[in-house]
Formats: C-alpha cells, structure tokens, sequence
C-alpha cells in the first residue's frame, strides 16, 4: 500500500487550505493509499536553531514533535502540503516545519554527498495553497520555498494547486471545482507514485 503524509499547514482547523487537503486525501484513500494526516498547529515545534546537531546522524538533535514528522517523511511514497498565503509566504505553521528539515537536507548532501539534482527516490509531492487577493507573483515565493524543500527530504514538486481571491473561512465551498480538481489530483498522485514503484 503507498503511504502518503498530508500536512496541513494553515492556523485555521476549518480554513480553505485544509478544506482542500481533506479532498486530495480523500482521493488518494480511494486510490488505495494509506494516508497519514499531520496538522501542524497541533504540534509543539520549536524553530530551526541552527545548533547543527544533525551533522553527526542527520537527524535534528531537537527533542519535540518534530521527531514523529521526520520519521514519517522517512517512510512515506509522497506528501502533500497545505498551507495558505502570508505575505506573499507560506505560513509560520509550515515554514518551521520546513526549516526544521534542513536536517534532512544535511544528511542528504553532508552526510550521504549525494549529487544536487533530482534523485531516483520517485517520491513525489503535491502542494495545495490559498491567497486572498489576485496578485500576479502571489505564490511565486511559496512555490520556490516548496520546491527546495521538497528536494530536502528527497521528493519531487509534482504539481501544484494555486487559488487566488480565497480569504474568509469556507470560501473554498462555493467553488465546488476547485474541490473536486483538489480530490483528483489526490488520485493521480497515487497512481503516478504506483506507477513509479511506490
């Protein structure tokens, strides 16, 4: 069975992001995937500290619920990634959880010395994100971050969900095709996962 991690990102329980989350790991479960839902607001995760314990085993020497994200991003075929817009940026939620990966990214290259580039892992990664306003680089920056930190942990930004002029909570509901497009890409991304091995 694939399993998948589903991290949601946004401070809000009900907020469009984690609206749209749920249908992509609803698909995915009637892909047949096992998935495993995070929510980050739940966790107690202090910031990157910059101590750089991790240079010995690649592993963060940070003693908090870090510890079970890194363990199941070490077990997981694929994540997805939930996080709505703060200026022009993901959100705190998800930015520390992003940092705090830079161990893994430190056992990647320091450690293993692994060449940059893509890597034969096929692991694959979906990112789901909301802003309010229309601007035109709205997610450019989010998307950047997404990217490299999906090589960090040695996986491959397959696609991205990007919706503009969402804001207050529920919005996403009026806009049923965009919950669908969220719930089959969940799909896909399984069979794409499958295909490659997974």
């Amino acid at each position: 069975m694939t399993n998948i991690v589903a991290v949601y990102g946004s401070p809000r329980r009900e907020g469009n992001t984690a609206l749209l989350l749920r249908q992509a790991v609803a698909g995915a479960r009637a892909a047949g995937a096992h998935v495993e839902e995070i929510v980050l607001r739940d966790l107690k995760m202090s910031p990157c500290l910059e101590i750089y314990g991790c240079k010995s085993t690649g592993r963060c020497a940070i003693q908090d619920d870090f510890q079970q994200v890194y363990d199941s991003f070490a077990q997981c075929r694929a994540v997805m990634l939930a996080s709505p817009i703060f200026f022009y940026a993901v959100s705190a939620h998800m930015k520390i959880l992003m940092d705090r990966c830079q161990s893994l990214w430190v056992k990647k290259y320091w450690l293993e010395k692994r060449p940059p580039g893509p890597g034969s892992s096929g692991r694959k990664g979906l990112f789901i994100s909301v802003g309010a306003t229309r601007g035109r680089k709205l997610f450019d920056g989010a998307v950047l971050s997404v990217r490299y930190f999906f090589d960090a942990i040695d996986c491959e930004l397959w696609k991205s969900l990007l919706y503009r002029e969402l804001d207050f909570e529920g919005d996403v509901l009026d806009r049923p095709a965009y919950l669908e497009e969220a719930r089959r890409a969940g799909g896909e991304l399984v069979r794409i996962v499958q295909a490659e091995g997974g």
